[in-house]
């Protein structure tokens, strides 16, 4: 039951308060800063922060705190190595061997590189603006370039 997010639990700052076990931590910042003289009296368990005490019952509150069991099995965990040798486990994966050279498919394409306006004609380049799609770019006859840019050109 103590997992229980509908559980009702009582406020350690107003006793009238009862909240359930899943909007608890929010409550608490909540409580705190509307009752600070009894947030000055209390203290924090170091095991679960939920935990809110009389600071002269701290001592005697950590000696029963149900949650001290899970602190201190992490504390034996960890001085085992348990948690370590999981960490440390070296991964036996490697990257498949790349058949991609970039730079000698780009020494592969044929022509030029395509540039918007501009024509080929006798191996040399110009500006046309008469020229069909298909010689001003090659792109698929699916796909057409669009008839004006959405800027202007500088250095024409």
């Amino acid at each position: 039951d103590a997992l229980d997010p509908e559980r009702l639990m009582q406020c350690p700052y107003n006793k009238h308060h009862q909240i359930r076990a899943s909007r608890f931590p929010y409550h608490l910042v909540k409580c705190k800063k509307n009752y600070p003289d009894i947030a000055k009296e209390l203290a924090t368990c170091p095991f679960n922060a939920r935990h809110l005490v009389p600071r002269a019952d701290l001592s005697n509150h950590l000696t029963k705190c149900n949650d001290r069991g899970f602190i201190e099995q992490d504390i034996v965990n960890q001085s085992t190595g348990f948690q370590r040798k999981q960490l440390n486990a070296v991964s036996t994966w490697q990257a498949p061997p790349c058949a991609e050279d970039w730079e000698t498919d780009s020494l592969e394409q044929s022509g030029s590189p395509f540039v918007w306006g501009m024509t080929k004609s006798d191996g040399k380049r110009s500006f046309s603006s008469s020229a069909t799609s298909e010689e001003k770019n090659r792109l698929p006859s699916r796909l057409r370039a669009p008839e004006f840019l959405p800027y202007t050109i500088s250095w024409k």
